[in-house]
């Protein structure tokens, strides 16, 4: 048998599979949405409305609602929303909604209208669309009128009966985040009225308005777009409340107007989707975020209560709203959409996972029913039944498909046996014991969220041991090529091929049986793959190891050094000061410790630049995430890529002047742009074209250039100074600063070591014939042959904690959406998610192509094959990768829960991104490397 394993393409490439697939594992685990199908339809037939006016404030804050003089403005007023604040006060109830992660727009309308959490990975698929099939408010509704975004409200109409739900959408085009966002709400307003206005002289359309069960939908975007330009804290956002308030007064006015005395059958919800961080950012699950207004008034709903003594229902988080002495209750987000169809009396969603907030006889209700009590007893055991049956649906389709199936006994068994305790529940109701019935409808709804709950991680035990021998499989395979054993036994190959074809031939026969997904087939093939190559190849080598001679405690040691390097770096996704004290280890520890005289002697300048260079790097984990658009900081960082072009000039052949030019342009636009946005003058026409103008120039000349370079280092300047105009566009602070210091300590990390390298040589006294110490066999100067020395390790751990600090370097934690958009807005002023979206990713890019380049260069200049120092690293990530994957949760707070799912994610994705930058550091520099490689006789 023939087995490549040693080829770093070929480890690399199952690297990146097998990292990609494993990501999708974790939402198999943790994030699987239930069944859909096959359910039946629940109503509470007393309506408590006649119609709904459903108001969503895209990314309105609850503090900055309800807070007096919650801005901090000089001249702001006290109460920023009054119309608002006098129905809570007066004549509604109020409190706080709670999302969901992710905190974005889709999920978050899917929560109050369908009832449902979507499943997080349908991220993956696009919010836009419908991943899963889900029922809605407006879906059971006899008429739904929608006015707002073409992001949003699309969504609702898909598999609606048709001409049932009416949307009315701006063009997308109208969401400019450098114009005044109110315009898009003024819009949504005039919209109703002019559909009250047409009802006039249309009969059809005014009869299907006076009829029963009619929702109306108002999207508000403006907040959520201002927040992102301008951050909650600002004026414009202030402004952009107010506006809204006005909103709210004014459809109360057009309702009583045009329904007259009918008006009074008309109840209203106020919301939001989602919040908003102190930065203008959202997606993160941050506790700004996650914490949304709800007010409710008019038909069905009760007023103002006042606050209970001694338990309050405030916290310091409302204290000072300076509403304590009314009761304030908290919903979660999906539990409006049982709400809205009690107060309609239509049929819930199916799908809906909310509980009705009225199920709890020990706290008042938003609802005041016509049918009093017993109408709360009735709509808690609705509640019930449409919970129960997601559970039964759930329970029949396991229990038919899952070999030696174990149920959730609580609902099964005794007292709490799901049909007993519907019937418990009817019996109390019928002999007017409500309060009670609530009670007990209450428990069999806990219940049954407990008993979904197991269902949906049934398996979860299955998917983590698969996990669990993948990652420590993949970690023994990459051992392979450091390793390399040569010994090979038949008997040991085909001993190994019939006991891992066994476990895996069972598995698929298994998961047959059970239908399941299509994805279980595919996770189980990599350890057992990974571990039959390890049992082939390493179990004659480790049967005929010299255990006796083998130096255990130095072995230890060194284990013992990479698990706690590994932990470092898994806690500096919690605590930035992690990267920090890396660079003071890397920039002076390392130096002290193992640097000797003759290394120093070799380093020359480097033992005073390489300890200065890594102390600016090891500030900027160190500084506030909150940044604010800083001109004298982009200014500076545009002045050290243009004092770079200067000092480059002898030793470029060609003249620089150009990128000198784009530098100095990048540097005009972008003031240029910053002034007129914050002077809300909009995006001027010439600095958006001149913008795009540099950054492709400035992007496209080191790809482009006619210039011939035969020097690792001189390409390397070359593109670093190609970025530099790109980055102080996309900049809004410091990151140019970081990107100049990044750029430079990479340049001095390839000298420092092939300086050591080469000292090291000497004193090992390394025979001719090898290079660098290792024996090699070479085809124009490159080795094909690797042979590993324990420096390389130290070598690969420095390079994955580069590749750490690339992203986290300026202060982006947690996840993605830490990014700022404010300099996407200079170059793309309308909403444009997916070329928004290139552009940061672009900016994240541009560091690693100078990282890609050193790597790329350290390789070559240390007689390495290509990718050595990566496959090395490889094999040692796993259990930091494995960390982040028993670290993911479902439970807990909302933050909690998106942090590991991104702390997770980004850990693979930046695994996977390392062998790009590997990969792209050799495409770049392939030329170079065969034109180093070629004697000088030959190209003479």
């Amino acid at each position: 048998m023939s087995l490549h394993v040693y080829s770093p393409l070929r480890l690399l490439a199952i690297g990146l599979l097998f990292h990609l697939i494993f990501i999708v594992s974790v939402f198999d685990c943790y994030f699987r949405s239930p069944v859909r199908h096959g359910m039946q339809q629940h109503v509470l037939p007393l309506a408590q409305a006649k119609r709904l006016v459903l108001i969503v404030a895209d990314g309105l804050r609850a503090d900055l609602l309800f807070q007096k003089n919650g801005f901090n403005l000089p001249q702001g007023p006290d109460i920023v929303a009054p119309h608002i604040r006098a129905i809570v006060e007066n004549r509604g109830a109020f409190g706080v909604s709670h999302t969901r992660v992710p905190t974005e727009s889709r999920p978050g309308h899917v929560a109050i209208i369908g009832g449902m959490y979507e499943d997080i990975s349908a991220v993956t698929k696009g919010w836009k669309t419908n991943p899963i099939d889900f029922d809605s408010v407006f879906n059971q509704s006899r008429s739904t009128f929608s006015f707002g975004s073409p992001d949003i409200l699309p969504m609702f109409d898909r598999g609606a009966v048709p001409g049932k739900v009416n949307t009315f959408m701006y063009h997308e085009d109208d969401e400019d985040f450098t114009k005044d966002a109110t315009a898009l709400d003024t819009w949504v307003m005039d919209q109703l009225s002019e559909l009250f206005r047409n009802a006039s002289f249309d009969d059809a359309l005014n009869r299907q308005l006076r009829s029963d069960k009619v929702v109306f939908f108002m999207h508000l975007l403006g907040l959520d777009t201002t927040g992102h330009s301008y951050r909650p804290f600002s004026e414009e956002y202030m402004r952009n409340v107010q506006v809204v308030d006005s909103i709210v007064q004014r459809t109360e006015a057009a309702f009583a107007a045009f329904y007259g005395a009918d008006a009074d059958k008309t109840s209203y919800v106020f919301t939001a989707d989602h919040g908003m961080s102190f930065i203008g950012n959202h997606g993160d699950g941050h506790p700004d975020c996650t914490r949304t207004p709800l007010v409710l008034w008019g038909a069905g709903i009760r007023g103002p209560l006042p606050d209970s003594v001694p338990e309050s229902s405030h916290d310091a988080y409302s204290h000072s709203w300076e509403l304590e002495t009314l009761y304030r209750r908290d919903v979660e987000q999906a539990d409006l959409a049982p709400l809205m169809a009690t107060l309609l009396g239509i049929n819930w969603p199916v799908n809906s996972a909310g509980v009705l907030p009225e199920t709890d006889p020990d706290k008042p209700s938003f609802l005041l029913p016509l049918g009093g009590n017993e109408t709360l007893a009735r709509a808690a055991l609705v509640n019930a039944r449409v919970l129960l049956e997601n559970y039964v649906v759930s329970h029949e389709l396991k229990r038919r498909h899952t070999l030696f199936f174990k149920p959730f006994s609580a609902l099964e068994t005794g007292e709490t046996r799901r049909d007993t305790m519907l019937q418990k529940t009817e019996h109390l109701i019928s002999v007017g014991d409500y309060d009670a019935a609530r009670r007990t409808a209450r428990q069999l709804i806990e219940l049954t969220v407990e008993g979904t709950r197991y269902l949906l991680t049934y398996e979860r035990f299955l998917i983590r041991a698969i996990a669990i021998a993948a990652y420590t499989g993949w970690a023994a395979y990459a051992a392979l090529y450091i390793w390399k054993p040569n010994l090979r036994s038949l008997v040991v190959d085909r001993v190994a091929r019939t006991i891992f074809g066994l476990i895996l031939v069972s598995h698929w026969a298994v998961f047959a049986l059970q239908k399941s997904p299509w994805t279980y087939y595919v996770y189980v093939v990599f350890p057992c793959y990974f571990w039959h190559q390890f049992a082939t190849l390493g179990g004659p080598s480790l049967a005929d190891l010299r255990w006796d001679q083998l130096r255990v405690l130095p072995l230890a040691l060194r284990i013992v050094s990479i698990v706690a390097v590994l932990l470092s770096m898994v806690a500096g996704y919690t605590h930035r000061t992690i990267w920090s004290i890396g660079f003071a280890v890397i920039g002076v520890i390392w130096p002290l410790v193992s640097w000797s005289t003759e290394t120093c002697q070799k380093m020359g300048v480097y033992n005073l630049l390489w300890p200065l260079v890594c102390a600016v790097n090891g500030i900027f984990p160190l500084l506030d995430v909150n940044k604010t658009e800083n001109l004298p900081a982009m200014w500076t960082g545009g002045l050290s890529h243009g004092s770079r072009i200067f000092t480059a000039t002898a030793t470029i052949k060609s003249s620089p002047s150009s990128l000198g030019l784009l530098i100095v342009a990048s540097m005009v636009v972008t003031t240029a742009s910053v002034r007129s946005l914050q002077a809300k003058l909009g995006l001027p026409l010439w600095s958006q074209v001149s913008g795009w103008l540099v950054l492709a120039s400035s992007t496209l000349i080191p790809f482009l250039s006619p210039v011939f370079h035969n020097n690792p280092t001189i390409k390397t300047l070359m593109y670093f100074l190609g970025f530099g105009p790109a980055f102080v566009l996309l900049s809004i602070s410091v990151e140019g600063l970081f990107y100049a210091a990044f750029a430079a300590m990479l340049l001095m990390w390839v000298e420092v070591e092939s300086a050591r390298r080469i000292v090291a040589s000497v004193e090992e006294k390394v025979p001719s014939g090898t290079i660098n110490g290792r024996t090699a066999i070479s085809n124009h100067g490159v080795p094909l042959r690797y042979v590993f020395r324990w420096d390389d390790l130290r070598m690969s751990l420095f390079f994955l904690f580069f590749v750490q600090v690339g992203f986290f370097g300026t202060g982006n934690v947690a996840s993605i959406s830490s990014f700022y958009l404010a300099p996407v807005y200079r170059l793309i002023p309308v909403f444009n998610p997916f070329f928004m979206a290139a552009l940061l990713i672009f900016k994240i890019v541009v560091p690693y192509v100078i990282l890609s380049l050193t790597f790329a260069a350290l390789n070559h200049r240390l007689g390495l094959p290509p990718f050595s120092l990566f496959t090395v690293a490889l094999s040692v990530t796993s259990g930091m990768t494995l960390t982040f994957f028993f670290k993911v949760s479902d439970t807990g707070s909302w933050l909690e829960i998106g942090q590991s799912i991104s702390f997770f994610c980004i850990t693979s994705l930046l695994l996977l991104w390392s062998a790009g930058v590997c990969v792209a550091g050799e495409f770049l520099m392939a030329d170079v490397f065969v034109t180093r490689s070629i004697p000088d006789s030959k190209k003479e």
